[in-house]
């Protein structure tokens, strides 16, 4: 068997199913076909998920409602600054988050670690939902429309017994204690990685002119970081109506949405109703949601996977395996000790997330230190940049330190400062350290045209994978060591890298 026989059957295989979506690669300017607001709306429509209420509704009741909306609020700005560099590079740039980190400070393996992170966002979230579905179900059927039937509750109960509002509000008054604010802010805060899933939509807006300027910056920016505003109402409403069915049916059941909504639609709607339409409103938000969790965990798996193993196995393959992980977590009861658990995540999910928002933000645009064109092919980067994995450790050990203990009683509830603070600093400092000379193994990838076109546009030029045979726009191809061009799935695919080019811009 030769060289290419070796490298081409593994990324024929491969081959076979990334051009449906792009699994693994840049997303080309000829199947970006749709509006700014098409993608916008798509990548919105993830939001009818529901863990959110359940997640209002446990700080709600644990420190109540003055510090949950602080809570809550602290976190809606944090998350919002955070998403907002990485949002706008994957629309701009048209390159999923593990893309985007591999070139904001991780280098092509060292993001392997903030794949796995990822991929558990989303195991635990579908484990989350499909808790939420369950209970709908056996609320309905005895068995283990939605942005109408989530708005009509509302606004019901804020006409029809204005004193609901005063409860809620009064709720838990024991004064604003800064401790609870940062502990609430903590499980608000694991949500920082759902920019994640925002993104595998985003990459897909298609190139910014001048003709779609405004609307290319409202679709960005909403369907980015904005997804935490309507993030953010849900928690607060799930606050609301958790206090509001709190005698009728206990803390524990209070932070089920289920009951949340059937707790209200009896009040205004047929007994005959209230069941029908709660399953409704539950099974199509979970659903929605869970289709997501599906498909951004399988990307995040098989991107790691694919690079550590230079095999390409097939998405169904993680698709299985997030379910089988999250099947685990529903049949453990993770309600039970769904704060403690978010918690506990969110150190790891903030620590990953500002390190690249501050690598984009602070080491690209105000230091200079770290490439503004993002780089993610495999040969052009170092296997493990020390500026963002650094950052990232760091942040991750100290926090979650802090979040057990470990340095006093006293400043355990400030885990969340911790895992945001230390990379805002370290991140530059590490960059300024290093003088960034671990972003780029290569500025020459061997192909004269431009990566970008006059308008900053990724290049819509083809070219022939000398592998694979297939034709891929620019940014997604390199030069290989055996000549001609290569795609960078196959590159990624090369067991023996015998088409990597060599150190060096040569």
């Amino acid at each position: 068997m030769t060289v290419d026989d070796e490298v081409r059957a593994p990324a024929l295989e491969a081959s076979k199913e990334t051009p449906e979506d792009y699994t693994l690669r840049f997303a080309p300017r000829t199947y970006r076909r749709w509006t700014p607001a098409v993608v916008g709306a798509s990548a919105l429509g993830g939001i009818a998920y529901m863990a959110d209420f359940s997640i209002g509704a446990g700080i709600g009741l644990t420190h109540g409602t003055g510090n949950a909306l602080l809570a809550i609020g602290f976190a809606a700005i944090v998350i919002f600054v955070t998403g907002f560099p990485l949002a706008y590079y994957a629309a701009r740039y048209n390159i999923d988050l593990d893309l985007i980190t591999r070139g904001s400070g991780f280098g092509y393996y060292g993001s392997v670690l903030t794949s796995v992170i990822f991929a558990s966002f989303t195991f635990i979230f579908f484990a989350l939902e499909g808790s939420i579905m369950a209970q709908g179900l056996r609320y309905a059927l005895g068995l283990p429309l939605w942005l109408l039937l989530i708005v009509a509750p509302l606004l019901y109960l804020v006409i029809a017994d204005p004193g609901s509002v005063e409860r809620f509000l009064a709720y838990g008054d024991k004064g604003i204690s800064t401790a609870s604010v940062m502990l609430g802010a903590g499980v608000c805060l694991s949500l920082m990685a759902q920019i994640g899933e925002q993104i595998d939509y985003l990459r897909f807006m298609p190139p910014r002119t001048s003709e779609n300027r405004r609307a290319w910056w409202t679709a960005t920016i909403m369907a980015g970081p904005g997804w935490v505003v309507f993030g953010a109402l849900k928690q607060a409403i799930g606050v609301f109506m958790a206090v509001y069915v709190l005698d009728a049916v206990g803390a524990v059941a209070a932070i089920e949405p289920i009951e949340q909504f059937t707790g209200v639609f009896k009040q205004f709607m047929p007994p005959w109703l209230v069941v029908p339409l709660a399953l409704v409103l539950v099974v199509l938000s979970q659903v929605k949601i869970n289709v997501t969790n599906a498909y951004s965990g399988s990307l995040a798996w098989t991107n790691s996977f694919t690079r550590v193993t230079k095999r390409y196995p097939g998405r169904l393959v993680f698709v299985l395996v997030n379910l089988a992980i999250a099947l685990v977590l529903m049949e453990a009861d993770m309600f039970s000790f769904l704060n403690k658990l978010l918690s506990f995540y969110s150190n790891c999910a903030m620590a990953w997330v500002v390190t690249v928002a501050a690598d984009i933000a602070i080491n690209k645009y105000v230091l200079k230190l770290s490439p503004k064109q993002p780089e993610f092919r495999r040969g052009m980067l170092y296997a493990v940049n020390p500026v963002g994995v650094g950052s990232f450790l760091a942040s991750s050990i100290l926090s979650i330190s802090v979040y057990f203990g470990l340095f006093g009683a006293g400043i355990q509830p400030y885990s969340p400062l911790v895992a945001v603070g230390i990379p805002i600093v370290l991140t530059p400092l590490l960059a300024v350290l290093t003088r960034g000379r671990f972003y780029l193994r290569r500025t020459d990838d061997g192909i004269e045209e431009p990566v970008l076109d006059a308008d900053g546009n990724p290049s819509g030029s083809l070219y022939e994978c000398v592998v694979c045979r297939e034709s891929y726009e620019r940014p997604d191809m390199t030069a290989s060591a055996l000549g001609g061009e290569i795609c960078s799935l196959c590159l990624s695919t090369d067991r023996d890298g015998h088409h990597v080019l060599s150190g060096g811009n040569g």
